[in-house]
């Protein structure tokens, strides 16, 4: 065959790996927000019936015999060819995949569609017994799906290499101990000032103002509802069902404001971000977000540089105010900017401040490698979770909910390889909006006069048009014109927090 026929077969064998995930995205998207609980059992099924087929045709040996015979020419092509850029990325995806056999794939998803359910009921009914058994299958499912996959390193190099590839659990432990000795100082003279009032977020906030607040200003940055919904769920995310169609989800307290509102402004970043990708690229693997770390650094972007800006509410806080001026009586904009960047120390990691988050996620990187590594047994979970949270941040979950049952991950998925990305999307979020203000001039003022088009078109140029066409290291350079790096990260935090703290 031909090159072009070759080529030719390969994208069409593709585009139907890419329809298959999409209809599972659907009954994850529907599992996560409409279905009935009598139906999880069923789901689960479904589930696992999509991805074990999914997994098969990626495994068919004539996608191997296609990449073989294509990617000399394809290494020809040069770094910014999309064709080449197809056979580079579905190489690595199938040299994944034939790894693993489809039988454990299809263990996997019904499993984790199953516990997923069942923490849906644990987690408010404060029950980490119910959920113990099955948090232990899933290390044992983690653990297997890893071995799977040798030669690296550490045993579980393999599960981050599959949400940020290259890096390794080494490279992970040497980024956090740079961290943490940049951000503990920062932590420790703003401990020593007084606690921001935030009491004019908790009130009376009807969840149907929240919702049209929200929706009105990601319209405002960019998100297309013409290719997108917004929904409640229990723990907020975003989804891909194709092109044309990103969804974002999240939830709302009626007595606290600042949940549902940056919850709404996180997921759009994640949307956007999918929104934006080079059409040309759809139906093959290019056609989504290069790494979690990336996917998380718009969602961190646009929730933290941009809606906890001082600029971002200088234009924002008067519609906010008329939404709920009881609320709000008697408070100003800079009065509600310090209160949205209360720094303290918190239970729930999604509830925490820009400065103390990312321990969180050190705290359960950690935790997850000593689940996995044997040091630490489930049933220990729930008491090392309460020691390390009260090491790091001096405050002590009352209860399972709010301890070891918080996340979704573990009981969703696969214990670790994903919340390492929450700590890079910091960085680069960072190193990113660096960049932009570098290259368009007066940002703050664009911000502060509700005009986003700027900023959102430098983040497609850069990132988003080309979904996973190049690493993230690449993305970063390209981006940025630096190797990724702490620095602005660490610049961005003490010069927003230090002034805001008078230290």
């Amino acid at each position: 065959m031909s090159v072009d026929a070759n080529f030719s077969e390969l994208k069409q064998r593709l585009q139907a790996i890419e329809d298959l995930r999409c209809a599972e995205a659907v009954l994850n998207w529907d599992q996560s927000t409409y279905m009935p609980a009598g139906g999880a059992e069923a789901r689960g099924r479904q589930l696992a019936l999509l991805s074990s087929l999914g997994h098969e045709r990626m495994t068919d040996p004539m996608i191997g015999r296609f990449l073989d015979a294509l990617t000399p020419w394809a290494e020809a092509q040069g770094p910014d060819s999309d064709a080449a850029a197809l056979v580079r990325v579905t190489r690595r995806d199938y040299d994944r995949a034939t790894r693993v056999p489809p039988s454990f794939m299809r263990k996997l998803t019904e499993h984790t569609s199953a516990a997923y359910h069942a923490w849906q009921r644990a987690r408010p009914a404060n029950d980490f017994a119910a959920m113990r058994p099955l948090l232990e299958t899933t290390v044992e499912l983690s653990r297997e799906l890893a071995a799977f996959h040798p030669g690296y390193a550490h045993p579980f190099d393999p599960l981050i290499d599959l949400a940020e590839d290259g890096m390794t659990v080494a490279m992970v432990r040497t980024l956090f101990a740079e961290l943490r000795a940049g951000l503990v100082p920062l932590i420790e003279d703003i401990g020593r000032r007084p606690i921001a009032d935030d009491t004019c977020l908790t009130g009376d906030f009807p969840e149907h103002k929240q919702r049209n607040f929200g929706e009105t200003v990601v319209r405002a940055f960019g998100y297309d509802f013409g290719c997108g919904r917004l929904d409640k769920t229990a723990h907020p995310f975003m989804v891909k069902l194709g092109r044309g169609d990103v969804r974002i989800t999240t939830r709302y307290r009626s007595n606290d404001l600042s949940d549902g509102l940056f919850s709404t402004l996180h997921e759009a970043g994640h949307a956007m971000y999918e929104q934006e990708i080079d059409g040309a690229l759809e139906g093959t693997p290019l056609f989504h977000g290069t790494t979690a770390g990336v996917h998380e650094s718009q969602s961190r972007l646009w929730e933290n540089l941009v809606g906890r800006s001082l600029p971002f509410w200088q234009h924002w806080y008067a519609p906010l105010k008329a939404t709920f001026p009881q609320a709000l009586d008697g408070t100003d904009v800079h009065g509600f900017y310090r209160a949205i960047n209360k720094v303290a120390p918190s239970l729930v990691r999604t509830d925490a401040d820009e400065v103390t988050y990312n321990l969180h996620v050190m705290l359960r990187f950690d935790l997850e490698l000593d689940m996995l590594e044997g040091k630490l047994a489930v049933a220990d979970l729930p008491e090392a979770w309460h020691a390390r949270i009260k090491s790091d941040l001096g405050v002590a979950p009352p209860d399972h909910r709010d301890g070891a049952l918080q996340d979704v991950h573990w009981y969703g998925g696969i214990v670790g390889g994903a919340f390492q990305s929450y700590t890079l999307g910091n960085i680069m979020s960072a190193q990113f909006f660096a960049a932009a203000r570098r290259d368009l001039g007066d940002l703050d003022a664009q911000i502060g006069a509700g005009e986003f088009g700027a900023l959102r078109g430098w983040l497609t140029d850069r990132i988003y048009r080309h979904g996973r066409k190049f690493t993230a290291p690449e993305i970063v350079e390209r981006a940025t014109g630096e190797s990724l790096s702490i620095a602005p990260y660490l610049s961005y935090l003490n010069s927003k927090y230090r002034p805001l703290y008078g230290i």
